[in-house]
């Protein structure tokens, strides 16, 4: 195996003909390293009791069995044979992560790869891919078992600032719980699991503009859909729609018939976006936010747009002070909400400064394109003219994210060949920071964008986030890992 700066440059499933070979050449000399895991922070072949694990991890170097903090940073690694299938050791590693109360755990026979989180007392699958993709897959990996990001998210869940959880159930029978020496059991840690987190403390609401003002980049798709993928970790979530054509508005749910014959859509031509941005003193956004009940479980709060967007905005620009009266609103529902996401449109527009002046955070999508690269120097333009009006005020600068590669296509030879140059293309040649999750281009993603339902005969569009359509499909792991990257981003 080549290396390089003290890594394996890849990892090829071909190498490994059994189990042995699947925990060295794939687990010790490969995976462990590329996710931070040091020597003294892993062990093999652990005895707990009647409970024996392949590798257990700790993102401390030095754990104590005793403590909550450090087994609520474990992950559980169990390696098999290329011959044998995935299937039946499933129940056992869940066995495993509900006993010992760890919140990860990997399955992997070399051939495949898959991650799973533990809900209580129930593992789910929340990425899979193949051996021979690890290694294009790693950052997103990495963003979901890294060492760093698991110390992360665990220093989250350990802030003073977090309220106590509910009291926990009785505890289950007792294992012993040693390494090669007896331990008491540990009593489930006082946290909820990594894919449940809890609310952020209070006054701490983070607003993130999606931007690019390349149209065709995914804006509208990201925003929806990771929305819906963070209401799912207990984040209460408002999305605002800052773009004329209405296309958040549209995919949510929240207008059903394209001729507006319906109520609500009645309804929202005359309360929208436009007349938040209106009235200093009118239209607060609590009274102009609808819930799109039927897109996401949790639901998701949405200030939408309207078509007449597009004729007001020479009167917003003449308008004293139109800039401050979306942050100003948003500060009034600091603590109705966790986060809030704004939908831009794909231009230089004014509702895109207005957006970027809101904001705390950026993501920038991506297709990785070249006129969608060469969009980029706008973007850093808007960026720098923000940040210098934000300084005039005494604002932080907004701090960018990354740009997500978005709408990627899944041919194998173009994600393992020719999407890492594009992504370093824009690292090396625009100065921006690429983010460790890929979305790519499925077809899970048109169909509950395009979800009917029949109402008096008639069809009305019933569309639904991913993360609901299909929890278990590729594309709604790969929103579940954006999420997670995103929050562990944001919150300090």
């Amino acid at each position: 195996m080549a290396y390089r700066g003290g890594l394996p440059v890849f990892f090829n499933p071909e190498q490994c003909r059994n189990e042995t070979e699947v925990e060295s050449k794939f687990i010790v000399q490969y995976l462990l390293p590329h996710l931070g895991y040091e020597p003294g922070t892993w062990y093999q072949e652990v005895e707990l009791g009647k409970i024996r694990l392949d590798f257990l991890v700790f993102a401390a170097r030095h754990y104590h069995m005793d403590c909550p903090d450090h087994i609520a940073s474990g992950l559980v690694i169990e390696a098999k044979s290329p011959h044998y299938h995935l299937g039946p050791f499933v129940k056992k590693l869940e066995y495993y992560l509900t006993q010992l109360w760890i919140p990860y755990g990997v399955l992997t026979n070399g051939k495949l790869f898959k991650i799973y989180s533990r809900i209580g007392q129930k593992i789910h699958c929340i990425f899979e891919c193949r051996g021979s993709s690890v290694h294009a897959q790693i950052g997103m990996i990495r963003a979901i078992i890294g060492r760093d990001e698991i110390q992360m998210l665990q220093g989250m869940r350990s802030a003073k600032a977090y309220p106590s959880p509910p009291a926990p159930k009785p505890d289950p029978p007792k294992p012993d719980l040693s390494i090669n020496s007896p331990s008491p059991f540990l009593h489930p840690p006082s946290f909820r699991n990594n894919l449940s987190p809890r609310p952020l403390p209070p006054n701490i609401m983070r607003t993130i503009a999606v931007y690019h003002n390349k149209g065709g980049v995914g804006k509208t798709t990201t925003v929806v859909n990771l929305a819906a993928a963070l209401s799912k970790q207990g984040k209460r979530v408002l999305v605002i729609d800052l773009d004329s054509q209405a296309n958040t508005t549209f995919a949510v749910g929240l207008v059903q018939f394209d001729d507006e014959e319906d109520a609500l859509s009645k309804t929202l031509s005359a309360n929208n976006i436009q007349q938040v941005l209106s009235s200093e003193e009118l239209y607060p956004i609590k009274a102009v936010a609808q819930t799109a009940h039927s897109f996401c479980t949790p639901p998701i709060d949405v200030v939408p747009a309207h078509i007449d967007l597009m004729r007001a905005e020479n009167e917003l620009n003449n308008q004293q002070n139109a800039q401050f009266v979306l942050s100003q609103k948003l500060h009034d529902v600091e603590h109705d909400y966790d986060i809030v996401l704004i939908d831009t449109p794909p231009s230089l527009n004014l509702f895109a400064r207005y957006a970027l002046i809101a904001a705390d955070y950026l993501i920038i999508p991506s297709d990785l394109k070249p006129f969608a690269n060469q969009g980029l120097k706008n973007v850093q333009m808007l960026m720098k003219d923000v940040n210098s009006f934000r300084r005039n005020i005494n604002r932080t600068p907004i701090q960018l994210l990354g740009v997500l590669a978005n709408k990627i296509s899944t041919n194998a030879r173009f994600v393992q060949s020719t999407l890492p140059k594009r992504m370093q293309a824009v690292t090396e040649r625009y100065g921006l920071k690429m983010m460790d999750s890929v979305i790519y281009e499925r077809e899970f993603l048109a169909k509950c964008a395009e979800k009917l339902r029949i109402i008096d005969g008639r069809e009305v569009a019933d569309p639904c986030s991913v993360v609901d359509f299909d929890p278990g499909c590729a594309s709604a792991q790969e929103f579940q890992v954006l999420a997670l990257e995103v929050l562990a981003k944001i919150v300090p």
